[in-house]
């Protein structure tokens, strides 16, 4: 038995739970033993504790009691959303890795790619990458980064979102209203960090789109909400049905289900198309858009900043998944390496794991 820190965002997306169940999967099969996974929020904005983080806090009851720790998944190194103090990294003692995270820039108003204001020191990024024992980064762009300011160990490791087929077996049946549909995977333009004359084509975007699919494609279209605020935009768009869970499982179990994805959402297409079920991404940011370059999906995504008509890019793409099964049946081969590279992350993390364990008097 070994028991695990998991620091990562714990927000009100469904996505981030998806990327836990994940790395769950990969920890469980690395240590072939039972695994205490104990999450510890990344921030304690969206906590009404205030325990967060990499903090002296945290470290000094991950000392106590913990194997080993992991940093990730999620975006937290672009958008101020992991609490680190430099001063108490050095006294964490059991093993650390970072794993599928990323640093990815937005556009401004000149349609520039630029950092949030939000965005990790490049003080604190340095220190937690030097404290690691292993980091394996999400998308390209993040390991370039990182690279770019000295921190040469860290490694490509892609999102185990794209391996979650693997636990097909786990989710629940759903009843026949709810498959085989087109679901649209949506996010309040509110939380879009976009400029301000893109965020107000949202809506309208959206509603064209719904009627382009209910066209082209002669099945039922529901809204999918990741995040209960993007309830009040659902509600506000008239006739159309949407649909919240925070069941990550039922979650799952509708993206494995469904006709077409269609998705403002990293973590909706990426399930979606493991489950090899077509998807379609609306990107916006190069936290989106690195991953899919990286992950090979270039035909798969309609980027929201160079697209001249969204929905008409969106419904061709769609449509050419639909008649065309060789973009989906190569995929596996394309990712075949991002499950060799996790594998071997995960394996060398155990490992570390099981020799401290060892080491421990008490």
């Amino acid at each position: 038995m070994y028991t695990i820190f998991n620091i990562r965002p714990v927000g009100f997306n469904i996505g981030n739970d998806a990327i836990h169940l994940g790395i769950r999967s990969f920890l469980e099969k690395a240590l072939d033993s039972h695994v205490n996974l104990i999450t510890i929020p990344a921030v304690s904005h969206y906590e009404s504790h205030a325990k967060a983080g990499l903090t002296a806090r945290t470290i000094f009851e991950i000392n106590q009691f913990g194997d080993g720790v992991i940093v990730g998944g999620g975006n937290l190194f672009e958008n101020g959303e992991i609490s680190v103090s430099p001063q108490a990294l050095p006294s964490l003692e059991p093993p650390l890795m970072i794993y599928s995270v990323s640093r990815g820039r937005i556009y401004n108003r000149r349609m520039e790619l630029v950092d949030r204001t939000d965005v990790i020191t490049d003080h604190v990024l340095k220190a937690l990458s030097e404290r690691a024992d292993l980091s394996y980064l999400r998308d390209q762009a993040t390991v370039d980064y990182l690279h770019s300011i000295g921190c040469t160990k860290t490694r490509l490791g892609g999102c185990p979102t794209i391996f979650l087929n693997q636990i097909k077996s786990q989710l629940p049946p759903l009843s026949p209203e709810m498959q085989n549909e087109v679901l649209i995977s949506i996010r309040n333009p509110n939380l879009m960090n976009i400029p301000l004359g893109l965020q107000a084509r949202v809506r309208d975007d959206l509603q064209r789109l719904i009627r382009l699919c209910q066209e082209r494609f002669d099945k039922p279209v529901r809204l999918l909400c990741h995040d209960h605020r993007d309830i009040p935009f659902a509600a506000s768009l008239g006739q159309i049905e949407y649909i919240y869970t925070s069941d990550i499982y039922y979650y799952l179990s509708l993206l494995a289900n469904t006709f077409l994805n269609v998705s403002y959402r990293l973590h909706a297409t990426l399930p979606t198309l493991s489950f090899g079920k077509p998807s379609v991404s609306i990107v916006y940011d190069e936290r989106a858009s690195s991953l899919f370059q990286t992950l090979g999906l270039e035909d798969f995504y309609v980027d929201i900043n160079t697209s001249s008509d969204i929905c008409e890019d969106v419904i061709q793409k769609s449509e050419a998944l639909l008649s065309n099964n060789d973009l989906m049946s190569q995929l596996p081969e394309k990712w075949a390496k991002f499950q060799d590279i996790s594998e071997t992350a995960f394996g060398g993390f155990a490992q570390r794991v099981r020799d401290y364990q060892a080491s421990c008097t008490y």
